[in-house]
């Protein structure tokens, strides 16, 4: 059976996590975490995982699942037509996304129109499809062709969405359901802490931000209130694009990292109402900084 295009993306994330030690030596990989992480069914994932088994990134241990390999990852053996190569900032993913960012393409559109106007091969395409589907602004519509969702396209769609996300994170930490998984909260922390080591220079915009992501959308899962973790899902959907294009401050983001060492460390502590505060003023902050970076970039986009 071919493999799937969704697969060898999800693959290729995993692969980055392990080549940035985000996933290190040892890290046990449960396939349902994965495929709740990147918002996916386990099927691909366990495709995924059986693809990094055969390159060597992977060990499977009989009934105990998938582990990522002790000896290392060495790179020529992992470069081939099988695993792709992460998409740069000028490919044609991020083109389209240009395009629709600043309506330059219908909200309706026909595969044929898609190749034509960006000289895509089929394969090309499909690939840049799944992607734009998985993560949130591209669906196929019921009869023929694909529709672009709404994403946060102006300044003010972009303040709305922060300040939605002021409201909700802070007070999901503040239900009565809320129980913090502790083993979730030590993934994040290693996470954070490999980023002020170095991970801040060195890992791609697209991987940086998904670091982010997946800091609040861990806090906010912790409400145990699915409502407010598909919200924030939601928006962070709408939002990931205009994030994409705008130029990262990695300067701000040491300071970002260290507010989310310190949100950890009080839920750890339990001080729920301290780190509930806390992140409210790390959003305020993120609108702040964020909003002129975007205001830039749709400038000139234009």
């Amino acid at each position: 059976m071919p493999t799937s295009p969704l697969a060898l993306r999800i693959a290729n994330r995993i692969l980055n996590e392990i080549r940035s030690n985000n996933l290190p030596p040892g890290e046990h990989l449960s396939a349902q975490k994965i495929a709740n992480l990147f918002d996916v069914s386990r099927s691909p994932v366990r495709e995924a995982l059986i693809i990094l088994e055969e390159k060597g990134a992977l060990n499977k241990v009989k009934n105990r699942g998938f582990f990522v390999s002790e000896s290392g990852i060495e790179n020529d053996d992992l470069q081939d037509s099988k695993i792709e190569k992460p998409l740069d900032e000028n490919n044609h993913y991020q083109k389209i996304a240009n395009d629709w960012i600043a309506d330059r393409i219908p909200v309706e559109v026909t595969e044929k129109m898609l190749r034509d106007r960006y000289s895509l091969t089929k394969k090309q395409l499909s690939d840049i499809l799944v992607r734009g589907v998985r993560e949130g602004w591209i669906e196929q519509k019921l009869g023929y062709g694909w529709r672009f969702l709404p994403v946060a396209k102006t300044t003010e769609s972009f303040e709305h969405i922060y300040r939605f996300r002021i409201l909700i994170e802070p007070s999901a930490i503040l239900e009565p359901s809320f129980k913090p998984d502790f083993s979730i909260l030590s993934d994040q922390r290693r996470i954070q802490e490999k980023l002020l080591e170095g991970d801040i220079e060195k890992l791609p915009n697209e991987a940086l931000l998904a670091t982010g992501f997946s800091f609040h959308e861990s806090l906010i899962s912790f409400s145990n209130n699915p409502f407010f973790y598909q919200a924030l899902v939601r928006v962070n959907r709408m939002r990931r694009l205009m994030e994409y294009q705008a130029k990262i401050d990695r300067k701000q983001m040491y300071a970002q990292c260290e507010q989310h060492l310190e949100i950890i460390s009080l839920i750890e502590k339990g001080q729920l109402m301290e780190a509930s505060y806390d992140l409210r003023q790390h959003l305020r902050g993120a609108l702040k900084s964020k909003a002129l970076v975007v205001e830039s970039t749709l400038a000139t986009n234009e």
